[in-house]
Parts: structure tokens; sequence; C-alpha cells
């Protein structure tokens, strides 16, 4: 019982470290929120650098038509810009893309239709591929489900003139479907949190960050420079960045240009993207840190690094913790230290409650005077957050298991707002023994919550309810999507 405490306490105070961790970063937002870039122009656009835009595609019926649409508006000399569709899809997809493709060239835009009969490295091979071909100095890249607005280049690409090491420059992701449900709501906080703190603390500060994939502008001259995408991990974005990076070049966050994108309205394909960043980050870690931990940077750098590429491990000690949290109510209550439930105050909102303050600071940082209004959706980002701990873990366990591995796109469905439909399109992630295994921790919680209001141990009331209903949520959320959608149109697996 003894071993059992000591190991919840030990798990409670590492989170705590990680939760703390969130307040440095907004520490680092407050301290260099002056150092945003500034806004750079174009003094003649007829002496404009040649950019291509890559667009790589897989099985995107819905959104593809929006994409090209977006792409085809950007307000540059058509002389000056490329557009490859890079197109890996097996379904009526690419008989759709090469029509629209056609059209538009008919239009004069210089856009090419790049189609792999294989998907040889996934995204990073078609990536690849596209750059061996490709006319532009500079790399913009949009997934399908992005559309940029117009004058996204000539707001981004005048920033590389600034300085020759600058090897990419990021933009904010906005949110085309935020208000469309309470998930989609949820999500929209994540990841604001993600581009206004984390990414503008860490670029402003002189740390490592990331691209994501989309929504940037590359030199490439860094890509070339570092080796090109690469496979090796689920998340070449942010393979490719810390390279970069530990290669001298420099990056640069915009959180002024912001590019709005269709945010997962299906919890499953929610998890599946949550799933491949967790993994992909730990790989990540496990080739990239020893080698940055003895190279010379900063010790800032080299900490930073750990909790940023690091940072999932927090969801596999949040799952332990989940296992042994009606076993130490029981074994506290036995041993007659009902009182220690005390210290877990301390401990669990040193974990917790850091989250809390992380996001609602990034949504006035977002919103400005409408941040009030998100409010009510911090509590669902928080059980949303502890509901993904298995799906999570499983992926840092997989990661640490298998190098590599598919890459599972995340499917998309041109669902703009409430009303809009996903139920009756096809493309599919399916449901999977997690499932199961939330369903059975949220029994296990149960337990232990029968068991605290028998022995009226008041203290861990909220703790367990907590745990139980964001444990229910997510599996019975999971599993209820899944056979909603394959009762009117037969999944198919992405």
């Amino acid at each position: 019982m003894n071993l059992v405490l000591y190991l919840y306490f030990i798990i409670l105070v590492i989170l705590s470290v990680f939760g703390f961790h969130r307040y440095y970063l907004v520490y680092l937002h407050r301290r260099y929120r002056g150092m945003a870039p500034k806004e750079l122009f174009f003094d003649d656009l007829t002496h404009v650098p040649t950019v291509t835009v890559q667009l790589p595609i897989f099985n995107e019926r819905y959104v593809l038509e929006r994409l090209l649409e977006s792409v085809a508006q950007l307000d540059y000399p058509r002389d000056k810009l490329e557009i490859q569709v890079l197109d890996d899809s097996t379904d009526e997809t690419a008989v759709f893309s090469q029509r629209l493709v056609e059209e538009y060239q008919r239009q004069g835009l210089q856009m090419e239709w790049i189609h792999r009969v294989n998907r040889v490295g996934f995204k990073a091979g078609a990536l690849n591929d596209g750059l061996k071909i490709a006319k532009g100095e500079f790399i913009a890249v949009f997934d399908a489900d992005f559309v940029p607005d117009p004058d996204f280049l000539k707001k981004v690409v005048p920033q590389f003139a600034s300085d020759q090491k600058l090897g990419m420059v990021q933009a904010r992701w906005g949110h085309l479907n935020r208000d469309f449900s309470m998930l989609t709501q949820t999500q929209a906080i994540f990841l604001d949190g993600h581009f206004v703190i984390e990414h503008a603390a860490r670029n402003r500060s002189g740390l490592f960050f990331n691209f994501n994939g989309t929504a940037g502008v590359w030199r490439r001259a860094c890509i070339e420079d570092t080796g090109g995408w690469s496979a090796e991990t689920v998340t070449e974005d942010l393979h490719l960045s810390y390279r970069a990076q530990m290669k001298g070049w420099q990056f640069r966050f915009l959180n002024d240009v912001v590019v709005p994108a269709e945010l997962p309205v299906e919890i499953n394909a929610f998890r599946s993207q949550q799933h491949r960043w967790a993994k992909g980050s730990i790989q990540t870690a496990l080739k990239l840190l020893p080698e940055i931990m003895r190279r010379p940077f900063p010790l800032r750098i080299k900490v930073e690094a750990f909790f940023h590429l690091c940072s999932n491990f927090a969801y596999l000690l949040m799952f332990i913790i989940s296992v042994l949290m009606p076993f130490t109510i029981y074994a506290r209550h036995q041993l007659g230290w009902d009182t220690l439930l005390v210290l877990d105050i301390p401990l669990f909102l040193g974990a917790t409650f850091s989250i809390v303050t992380f996001y609602l600071y990034s949504q006035k940082e977002a919103e400005g005077k409408g941040w009030l209004t998100r409010l009510k959706f911090i509590p669902l980002n928080f059980a949303l957050g502890i509901g993904l701990c298995v799906n999570n873990s499983w992926a840092v366990i997989d990661a640490l298991l298998h190098e590599g591995g598919d890459f599972t796109r995340t499917p998309k469905y041109a669902v703009h707002k409430k009303g809009d439909s996903w139920v009756d399109k096809k493309y599919r992630v399916h449901w999977n023994w997690l499932n199961l295994v939330e369903l059975a921790l949220a029994a296990h919680l149960t337990g232990g919550l029968y068991y605290v209001l028998l022995h009226r141990l008041y203290f861990a009331l909220p703790y367990v309810l907590l745990f139980q209903v964001a444990f229910l949520y997510m599996g019975w959320s999971s599993l209820h999507s899944f056979f909603r959608g394959s009762r009117l149109v037969p999944s198919l697996q992405v």
C-alpha cells in the first residue's frame, strides 16, 4: 500500500513540474510581447522571388475545391507563382483534382497536378517529390483543410529579405468552424494556446519552435541544407524544424497573419489527429534530444526542447494516476491517513490549475475583448485533455516501440456551421480497443467514487468525479460517433 502511495505522489510531483512549465511559457510571452516581428512589405512587385505553393492531398473530396479556389486567388505576380497539387489520392478525388487543375491551367495559372501511384514517404515523400521539380526559391505549404487569404504571400514572403538565415515563417491557424460544436470550441482553445502563447513565447525569446505542417513558408535552401523532408517520424514538420534550427537556421512566427482551417468535427478524427501528433513528438524526441543535449546550445534551449518534445509523456503519467487513484484513496483510508488527502490539493492544482490559467490567458490574447465568452468552454477543455490520456498514452508507447509508421490523415467534411452534417459523408476513422479501455477506466473510477461517498472522503470527490466523467465521455462519444455514421454510409478507412 505504501508503495502505491509513494508512486502516486511521485507522479503528481512530476505532473506539477510539467504544469508549472506552462506558467513559464506565459511568463515568457508577457516578457517578450514587445518583440513581435514587424510587418514588412514589397517595395516593388516586379522584383519579387518565385514562390512554389505545395498542396499535399490524399482523398480530400469535400474540401479540395475550396482549397484550390483560395490558392488560385493569392495576390502574387502570376509569373512568379507556381502551384503544385501533390495528389496521392486513391479514390475519385484524383480525377476531380486533375479536372480542377486543368481548368485553372486554362485560366493561365502555373498549376501542376502531380499524382503518385504509391504513398512512399506519405506526406514527406510527396513534398520531397514536388521539391525536386519546383521552380520556387520559397516553398509555401497548405494542407487541404486550409483557406489562405489572398494577401498571405505578400505578408509572409517579405520577411525573408530581412535575414538570409531565416529559414521558415509560420502563420497562426484560425478556425473556420469554431462555433460548430463544443468539440470544435474546445479544439480551438487547444490550438490558440499552442500558437498564441507557445509559439510566440518560444520564438520571441530565442528558443526553438516548430513549423506546423501547413500555413507557412520555407526558404528552399533551408529544406535542402537540412536534408529534406523525412518520414522517419509521423510528424515530418516537427522533425525538419528541429533539424533546421540545430543547423543554425532561424524561424519566425507571425501571430497577426491568420490562416483559417477546418477543425475536425468528429471525435474519432480528432483522436486520430492527436495520436499522430503525440506519437510524432516522442519519435522526434528520441531521435534528436540526445544530440541536442550533446551540442553546445544554451541550457535554456536544451531545457525547453526537452519540455516541448517530451510533454506528451504527461499523458502516460496521467493514465497511471487514473488507475492508481481509487487504490490510493482506499489505502489512505485503511491506514488512517485520510488527512493526507489535503496534500492532493496543492499537487493537483500544480499539475492542473496551471493548464486552466494557460488557456484562459491564451483566449484573452487571441480574442481580445471577446475572450470572456470563451470561459464556459475551459472546463470542457480540461476534461477533454484528461479524456485523451488513454489515446495519447498509447501514442507514446507506440512511439517508443516503433520508428516511423503510417501517416493517417485527419478526414475533413467541409462542415462550417451548426446544421451542417458530416454523418452522411464517407471517410471514417474506425473505433478501436482504446474506447473499451476508457469505458473500463470510467467503471473503475465509478467504484472509487462509490467508496469516496460511502466513507465521506469529500476531499477526493472532485478529482475522482472529474476523471470518471472525462473517460466516460471519451469512450462513449467515440463509439456513438462511429456507429452513428456507419449506419448511414459505409466507412472508408483513412
